[in-house]
């Protein structure tokens, strides 16, 4: 599957974005998606995922890392082919290049970069203060 993220943008402090993940080539519904982030001279870091369209975590089909918990949304658009973050409450350190990826993985809720198998280009947050 071929993934482009969009969205990105430069916001102050406090202040939302909606990233969007466009995806081509394959079945998206059968993917579980996920974002990462990167910042500056830092490893990629788990952002949120949600499950493919048959699947469930715990009960639920989406995960998000500590940070991020309350303050963003994934979400799926599976007529269209697109996963959604929802950034509200943006905070300075959520400063990163944001990156939407697929996994076909079951079973387990994929959080590490080797769960998945396909990664969009990447784009930029910068929330100034």
């Amino acid at each position: 599957v071929q993934l482009q993220a969009s969205g990105g943008g430069l916001v102050q402090a406090g202040g939302s974005l909606r990233l969007s993940c466009a995806a081509s080539g394959s079945t998206f519904s059968a993917y579980n998606m996920g974002w990462f982030r990167q910042a500056p001279g830092k490893e990629r870091e788990f952002v949120a995922a949600i499950s493919w369209s048959g699947g469930s975590w715990n009960g639920g089909n989406t995960y998000y890392a500590d940070s991020v918990k309350g303050r963003f949304t994934i979400s799926r658009d599976n007529t269209k082919d697109t996963v959604y973050l929802q950034m509200n409450n943006l905070k300075p350190e959520d400063t990163a290049v944001y990156y939407c990826a697929a996994s076909r993985r079951k079973g387990v809720v994929p959080k590490r970069t080797a769960d998945f198998d396909s990664w969009g280009q990447g784009t930029q947050v910068t929330v100034s203060s």
